[in-house]
């Protein structure tokens, strides 16, 4: 991103300029309605450019994990299903997310489906993973979970994540960038 000004019917955030790269987990941190998740929408399209430019490599895929991941309503999936529909490996998964596989999504909490989703985006093929505040009702062993994903990134691919728990931060990322209003 070089110099993007972002938003909707106007601009919320920017400029600002960032540069992902393989390999690398990115935070965006800072306080609410500065922008963090315009950026991550204008990534996927559905927020609005209005200046500089996103530049992207060819062939990029993208996974984005949003604040609030919808469940789809009444279909019957359960979360192994889910995972192989996002095109995780199958195995090996930690004993809690094959718990979680097992159940049907509408059995599942908030924070369990959370995590489940995040799972999904992080162990899928996409080369860039949008994470957009992974921990909100998450307990600490979910957390843990995360980082330790996070932590094994295939160098090929990157994240870049949205939080407010500066700590996750710290813990996760490479370097934090703070997006100005």
């Amino acid at each position: 991103m070089v110099e993007v000004r972002a938003g909707y019917a106007r601009p919320v955030v920017g400029p600002v300029s960032f540069r992902i790269g393989p390999g690398e987990v990115l935070g965006l941190g800072g306080a609410n309605g500065i922008g963090k998740t315009t950026l991550l929408r204008l990534i996927t399209g559905t927020a609005v450019l209005h200046g500089g430019r996103v530049e992207r490599a060819p062939g990029l895929t993208v996974a984005h994990h949003r604040q609030r991941p919808e469940r789809p309503p009444e279909l019957p999936l359960t979360g192994h299903e889910v995972l192989r529909l996002a095109g995780a490996p199958a195995a090996p998964v930690p004993a809690r997310l094959d718990a979680l596989g097992r159940r049907c999504l509408d059995e599942l909490s908030g924070g369990e489906f959370q995590l489940l989703h995040a799972w999904a985006c992080l162990t899928g093929p996409s080369r860039l993973v949008l994470l957009d505040e992974p921990t909100n009702n998450l307990d600490t062993d979910a957390i843990e979970l995360l980082l330790a994903e996070i932590g094994r990134l295939d160098p090929a691919r990157a994240v870049l994540i949205v939080s407010h728990d500066g700590d996750f931060l710290a813990a996760a990322c490479d370097r934090i960038v703070t997006p100005c209003p």
